[in-house]
């Protein structure tokens, strides 16, 4: 679980495992506290969405942002009321790549008193944010269009796969004449109602209503998510390799370090207007090509620096590499 103060991780500690429950949270805030942090915005992935876990985090009037599914029942239905307006200009924030909106709602809180042996029921105030990412959208279509024409291949070359097996009956519809032989017709309904969502994706909140400003939150929780995994791999922090308590912590540190410059790079390239068309990856990418090495009785040894390179490194307030 990783926790943020102006898009830049500030505190880590270990946890037993993965953990889906919002009463570690309550511990949390308790050690915040200590530090002098009074309001703290939580921000959490939809593994930690039940309607216990929400009501957890309002009675212990907890600022949240959370991810929630499409197939809710109330995100459902205020999607299919606001699908056609999410979709205006006036909705969309070029820097993001996306639509968004907020919708005041109300939250059905109840809270389980066993001392009276009831149950109480109130309406909270929560915000539901709806995004619609036309690029993704595309993507989720072309793959999706891509997986349907192999299933119709092999019903046509008569291989069926056992993995696909639910998905052949699902979309589509073979009948066998004597005629005509084996025939193959998409179930086209089905298909449409499977890609209605692409591209679409809702937070909920019960504090923050500017849709972009908990999107930027959520990010910046997903760099981290990303970052953390990126360097499982470049760090070999998949598989733990040490052989005490504190090289462990060692290496936790270590990534704490490299994360905070990840999220440091990312705020400043959302403060930078350079960078609306950058992605993170893409300017890590755009960077990691330039060479600094060291050789015996020649010093330093600096590559080649495009212009490019060096208008990165002013926009993020940086002096390029010199010798």
């Amino acid at each position: 679980m990783k926790l943020y103060q102006l898009d830049l991780i500030f505190y880590y500690r270990k946890l037993p495992g993965n953990i889906s429950d919002v009463k570690t949270v309550k511990q949390l805030m308790g050690e915040f506290n200590v530090m002098g942090y009074k309001k703290v915005n939580i921000v959490l992935d939809r593994g930690f969405y039940s309607r216990d876990n929400i009501n957890k985090l309002y009675k212990n009037h907890q600022k949240f942002v959370i991810g929630v599914k499409l197939g809710l029942k109330y995100v459902k239905e205020v999607l299919d009321e606001e699908r056609e307006n999410l979709k205006l200009w006036s909705n969309l924030q070029t820097q993001f790549g996306a639509y968004g909106l907020c919708k005041k709602i109300k939250w059905d809180y109840e809270q389980e008193r066993p001392y009276k042996g009831d149950v109480l029921k109130d309406k909270s105030r929560a915000y539901l944010l709806l995004f619609y990412n036309p690029e993704k959208a595309t993507k989720d279509q072309t793959d999706f269009n891509e997986y349907l024409t192999s299933l119709y291949n092999d019903l046509k070359e008569n291989k069926r796969r056992e993995y696909r097996l639910k998905d052949y009956d699902k979309f589509f519809e073979v009948t066998k004449t004597p005629k005509c032989g084996y025939k193959i017709k998409a179930k086209e309904d089905v298909m449409l109602e499977t890609a209605k969502n692409y591209g679409y994706f809702a937070l909920l909140s019960n504090e923050i209503s500017d849709p972009f400003e908990a999107l930027s939150l959520y990010r910046s929780k997903d760099i981290i998510e990303k970052g953390f995994g990126n360097l499982k791999e470049r760090l070999n922090f998949r598989r733990m390799q040490v052989s005490s308590e504190l090289s462990l912590n060692g290496k936790f540190f270590v990534e704490f370090v490299a994360l905070i410059y990840l999220c440091y790079v990312k705020k400043k390239m959302q403060e930078a207007k350079p960078f609306e068309k950058w992605t993170l990856q893409g300017l890590l990418d755009e960077l990691d090509i330039i060479e600094l090495f060291e050789a015996p009785e020649h010093g330093r040894i600096l590559g080649e620096i495009t212009k490019k390179q060096v208008e990165i490194y002013k926009a993020l307030d940086i002096t390029p590499p010199s010798l």
